[in-house]
Formats: C-alpha cells, sequence, structure tokens
C-alpha cells in the first residue's frame, strides 16, 4: 500500500539572537509524516521538539529549509491561503487545553469553524460526532471552569478536529493530566488515527504516551539521531513501550532526560 507523504521537513533550522548570543534551536532537520502516521517526537528538554512543532504550526518562522504541506510550502502562504491552513489544515492541540473561559464547550470546538464563516447549526452533526467519540456529550453547554482537566482536554481535541484537518499537531497532550485521563485521551486519538486514517504528529516526554505511535523520532541539539518504527502487525503497545525505554536510557542516559 502506498502512502502519500503529508508532511515533508527539509533541511530546516532555526536560529535565536546573534554572535555569542546565538542559539541554534534546529540544525537541518529532515524527515517526511505518511498520510495516516502516528508520529512521535521525543528529546531532552530545549532539544527543539516544541520549535519543530511551532515551525510546522507556522507560528515560528525557520531561518531556512522549508515546510511543505500535501506539495506545497507553508512559507509562502499569505493571507487567505495562510489562514485557511492554519484554521482548516491542522489542528493544534495544546499541553495546557488553551480553551476560551467566556465560551462553553460546544462554543469551543466549533470556534475554528465559526472564524471561517460556519454556523455552529451547520457543524451540528459533526459536532455531536466528535463529542461521542470524546464522551463530552455531557459538558457542550458547560464552561472550562465546570470541567475536570480530562474533559477539558478532550473537548480541545475536538476543536483540533472539528475542521477534518489534514493534519494533528499534539504538544504534550497528556502533561497537564493523570495517569488515568491520559490513557482516555491516548485511547481516543488512536481509535481516530487507525478508524479515520487521521495523520497525527505528537512531541512527548512520556515513554507511556509515545507506545501509541507507529512512529518516533528523538531529537537532540536540534538534530534527529534515532528513530524507532513499530512493527504494526506483529508488535504489542507493551512491547513497544518497552523498546522505547530501553532506548531512551542508551541515548539520553535514562528516561529523566527526556523531557
Amino acid at each position: 500500500m502506498n502512502l502519500d507523504r503529508v508532511l515533508q521537513v527539509e533541511s530546516v533550522t532555526k536560529v535565536y539572537g546573534k554572535g555569542d548570543n546565538k542559539t541554534e534551536a534546529l540544525r537541518g532537520i529532515s524527515f517526511d509524516v505518511l498520510e495516516g502516521e502516528f508520529l512521535g517526537i521525543m528529546g531532552a528538554s530545549g532539544s527543539g521538539k516544541t520549535t519543530l512543532l511551532n515551525c510546522i504550526a507556522t507560528m515560528i518562522k525557520p531561518s531556512s529549509g522549508r515546510i511543505l504541506l500535501k506539495g506545497s510550502d507553508i512559507s509562502s502562504f499569505r493571507g487567505t491561503q495562510l489562514a485557511d491552513y492554519r484554521g482548516k489544515e491542522i489542528g493544534y492541540l495544546f499541553q495546557e487545553f488553551e480553551l476560551l473561559d467566556n465560551l462553553t464547550a460546544r462554543e469551543n470546538i466549533i470556534l475554528p469553524l465559526s472564524l471561517h464563516g460556519v454556523t455552529g447549526k451547520q457543524a451540528g452533526g459533526e459536532l455531536q460526532e466528535l463529542a461521542s467519540r470524546m464522551d463530552i456529550v455531557d459538558v457542550l453547554n458547560k464552561f472550562p471552569s465546570q470541567m475536570s482537566g480530562g474533559q477539558k482536554q478532550r473537548v480541545a481535541a475536538a476543536r483540533a478536529l472539528i475542521s477534518k484537518p489534514s493534519i494533528v499537531l499534539a504538544d504534550e497532550p497528556t502533561g497537564a493530566l493523570d495517569s488515568k485521563n491520559s490513557k482516555v485521551l491516548l485511547d481516543k486519538l488512536y481509535a481516530i488515527n487507525k478508524e479515520q486514517q487521521k495523520t497525527i504528529v505528537m512531541v512527548t516526554h512520556d515513554a507511556n504516551a509515545a507506545s501509541y505511535c507507529s512512529r518516533i523520532l528523538f531529537i537532540q541539539d536540534g538534530r534527529l539521531f534515532h528513530e524507532l518504527r513499530k512493527n504494526v502487525k506483529t508488535e504489542t503497545r507493551d512491547s513497544f513501550y518497552e523498546r522505547i525505554v530501553t532506548a531512551i536510557a542508551q541515548l539520553g542516559g535514562g528516561s529523566a532526560n527526556v523531557l
């Protein structure tokens, strides 16, 4: 089965500051993401993994190199094209939920569509399906202050998925959750990845979260330095988890280094 490349990252660098104050956050990173892939990105604190994700999201601009979504160079996007990319082609799942406190769960979820002229009524069917899948039907009319952390993150996940993006970017999505709610969220993201072939790129420090992925890239000092691929046909998640933990220990001197 030939899978299309959804995302191509080509020799991307990101440099902050100048002279003695220069910091190279990314140093020529290149990789592809295939359609339907669940890709994990791991690395020590300061390794560049969140910088990389933010370059893909166009929150920051690379110093050099190219990032292509479905063959189009995103650095060339301007105006409406850039707004469409951010609002329709990518969904972003933040560690700290980033819900608007003055909006209900329903309003938070459909916000990306509202910004592009789609009404709540038009989004009704998709909203209900996502709410059911994420087990948040009972909080749709509640405000974030009335929800648990797990509910907030599942609302945020529904918001990231509502526009049917080409790719979902998740930055430490379980970082603010306990182990029970982390498992609930990851099980649901995994199911969506498998059943809908939704492409997900997830930055994580957690080997257990990473074990849900089909492939993992390890970043060190702004460079890719290792890759693990899961044998999706024969390898269990527990077995992949053990390989991830072993790789972390060998590459970084223990799981505490992977932040």
